[in-house]
Parts: C-alpha cells; sequence; structure tokens
C-alpha cells in the first residue's frame, strides 16, 4: 500500500511539470480534404494577409502571437487597414511576405526555411498550388495546406473557413460568437424584407473595382455570389443574375443600357500601390469622403453610364471591396437595404453595427469610410 501511494505521488508530481501541448486533430477544409494538423497550429504562415480581417476577430490582442509570416496582399490592396494593424503591432512589420500562388511569386524556399505548422490558403489558389506542385513540395516539408473561401461562394463556405480558423488558432467559442453576431445581423435586414408582402425589388448593377487599371472597361460584376448575393439579400435584383452564372463575370455594356438599372454600385479600396490610373473610389477605413464622390462622379461619366436611369436620379454608391472577401458582409447587406429600401429600414444604423462590432471583436478601432452616395446627404 506504501509503495502505490509512492507511485501515485511520484506520478502528480511529474504531472504538475507537464504542459499540454497541441493535439493531433483533423480538419476538413472547404476543398473537401482530410488534413491531420496539431492544434492549436504554433506556428503559421497567412496565405493571403486579409484573413488578418478574421483572425483579428478571433484572436484579439493575441492576433499575431503564431503568424510567422503572411501574404503581401494586405499592404497592396488594402493599406488603410495595414496601417491601422501596424500601429496596434508595429511587430508586423518585420513579419516575411509572400507574393500570390497563381501568379508564381511565392517563394517556396523562404517558406520551407520558416518550417510553420500550417499555410492557410484561399480557394481560388488550389488549382494553380496543385498543378505547380506546391502541395506536394509543402507535403515533403511537413507542413500542411488548409483552404478556406470567403469568395467565391461566402454562403456555403463562410461559416466553415471561420470555425477552421477558430481551430487553427485555438479560439473556436470565439469563432461561435463571431458567427452569431453576422448571423444576427443579416437578420435584422432579412427577416424584415420576408415580413414584406410582394416586396418590389429595385434593379441593381454592382460593378467590380472600376478604376484600377486603364484598360479595364465597363463592365466587370459579380454573378448569384459575393456581392451578387448581398444585393440579393438586401432586397435588391441583381441585373447579371440569370446571365453570368459564375462569382465573376462580364456584363455586356448594351445588356447593361437595356437593363437601365434602378440603382449603380461600385467597388472600390485604396489601390495606389497597384493602379496605374488611380480612378478608383478610395472608400475603406479612415476614407476621404470627398475624394471619393468625385472618382465616384467621375467613373459615371464612362460610357455607357450617363444612359443610365440610376444616374439620372444619383442612385449611385460605392462600397469598400474588401467585403468580399471576409465574413463582414453582414454591414454591405444593411447599407444597401438602407439605400434599396430607405423607409422600411430608416432605423437601421450600420455605421454602428460596424463600431459596435470593433468594439465587441476587433483590436483596432473603428474609423468611417466604407461607403460613398451621389445621393443627397452623401450616404
Amino acid at each position: 500500500m506504501r509503495m502505490t501511494r509512492l507511485i501515485v505521488r511520484a506520478v502528480l508530481a511529474l504531472l504538475s511539470f507537464w504542459v499540454p501541448g497541441a493535439l493531433a486533430a483533423e480538419i476538413t477544409d472547404v476543398a473537401g480534404r482530410t488534413v491531420e494538423v496539431d492544434l492549436p497550429a504554433k506556428r503559421v504562415i497567412v496565405g493571403e494577409a486579409r484573413q488578418i480581417h478574421v483572425i483579428a476577430a478571433l484572436k484579439g490582442e493575441h492576433a499575431f502571437d503564431t503568424i510567422i509570416g503572411w501574404r503581401d496582399d494586405l499592404l497592396k490592396k488594402d493599406p488603410d487597414s495595414y496601417a491601422a494593424y501596424l500601429e496596434r503591432f508595429p511587430q508586423i512589420a518585420q513579419l516575411p511576405q509572400f507574393g500570390y500562388i497563381p501568379q508564381g511569386t511565392f517563394d517556396l524556399e523562404t517558406a520551407i526555411s520558416l518550417a510553420p505548422d500550417v499555410l492557410t490558403l484561399n480557394l481560388e489558389s488550389q488549382k494553380s498550388a496543385r498543378d505547380s506542385g506546391l502541395e506536394e513540395k509543402l507535403a515533403a516539408a511537413g507542413i500542411k495546406v488548409v483552404y478556406l473561401d470567403f469568395r467565391i461562394d461566402p454562403d456555403k463556405n463562410t461559416e466553415r473557413s471561420v470555425d477552421i480558423l477558430g481551430q487553427l488558432f485555438g479560439a473556436a467559442d470565439r469563432a461561435e460568437q463571431l458567427k452569431s453576431f453576422r448571423r444576427e445581423q443579416i437578420a435584422r435586414v432579412t427577416d424584415r424584407l420576408a415580413a414584406v408582402k410582394d416586396l418590389q425589388r429595385p434593379t441593381v448593377f454592382i460593378e467590380r473595382a472600376p478604376g484600377i487599371s486603364g484598360e479595364d472597361a465597363c463592365c466587370r460584376t459579380f454573378g448569384p455570389y459575393n456581392f451578387g448575393a448581398m444585393v440579393d439579400a438586401a432586397g435588391g435584383h441583381n441585373v447579371a443574375d440569370g446571365i453570368i452564372s459564375t462569382t465573376f463575370g462580364d456584363l455586356n455594356p448594351e445588356q447593361l443600357v437595356i437593363s437601365d438599372p434602378d440603382a449603380v454600385i461600385v467597388t472600390g479600396s485604396n489601390w495606389a500601390a497597384e493602379s496605374d490610373v488611380n480612378q478608383f473610389v478610395p472608400v475603406g477605413r479612415g476614407a476621404d469622403m470627398g475624394v471619393a464622390r468625385q472618382r465616384l462622379e467621375n467613373l459615371m461619366r464612362r460610357t455607357p453610364f450617363p444612359q443610365l436611369k440610376a444616374v439620372g436620379t444619383h442612385k449611385v454608391y460605392a462600397v469598400w471591396h474588401q467585403f468580399y472577401g471576409v465574413p463582414y458582409e453582414f454591414l454591405p447587406i444593411q447599407q444597401f437595404a438602407k439605400w434599396f429600401h430607405p423607409e422600411l429600414f430608416a432605423d437601421l444604423n450600420p455605421e454602428d453595427t460596424f463600431r459596435q462590432f470593433h468594439e465587441k471583436f476587433l483590436p483596432v478601432s473603428y474609423k468611417p469610410g466604407y461607403f460613398a452616395s451621389l445621393a443627397e446627404g452623401g450616404q
């Protein structure tokens, strides 16, 4: 009996010095691949830096604790958000940056040298990663690839992607809170619309990222996914619906004139680092509304926009382009609803919604500037 007590004490003493480590678990990513990963991951390369909008909502002040590298897209495509995170986390200036896999600019050697556990990638990179042999080479180096999607089919993949990031970063409870907030804020629009008998949906054309390049003519747009789905959720009718079946596509300018939409929305962001013409609408965190509205007016002078009813009635708007790749779509859905049905949603304040979201989830402060309008009152 005395020997048994000694053994028990010895085991308990050893356990007091043992710190639980990562536990192996299987994750099924949005590509349907089963990946065995030690959770939570200790060293992560974020294959699209704009995923930080989700990771920060899950980890708050600890958003960068386990990130050892990331793609260069936040700095190039969303510099206003990058500046906000840089101010709060100065150390991110030293994070190694990577290029875009489909463009062949991802530095595999540097990635392997950092010895990550996991590389997170957007779903649109899968074909290039597989066809180039990148997946195979990373696997040979013991690096797990996990695919996420907030862009190609958000309705199908957003919540699953939030769950995966919650697992990878040890924030499953926070992931549930984020999903709950998102659902509740979307329901503030969809539930009210569902109660309207014979809802009259305005026709809407949403143009994807005009004014970045002088080579881009009208009319890049969205099919029934992403911003196209947001238009529908907000009580509008996307004029490309039934014409374009994919997430992204081009609408013929003549078709746009025939559709003659009630409203026009363009997506914009601060693309100064990539643009050759600087005619884009620079909406986003802390945007200058005077500049944004002037750029929006200028874009409406292109063919065939002066012919459209929406331009004549000043129902022309801009929305932050980066909403298309993060689970913050509750905000454009609310703002679109106010634009499409102003009386029905007179009491809805999207700006307050996003301020509350920042206070509840994010380690950076809120600044307005995510929408612009040519209508009287500006928004």
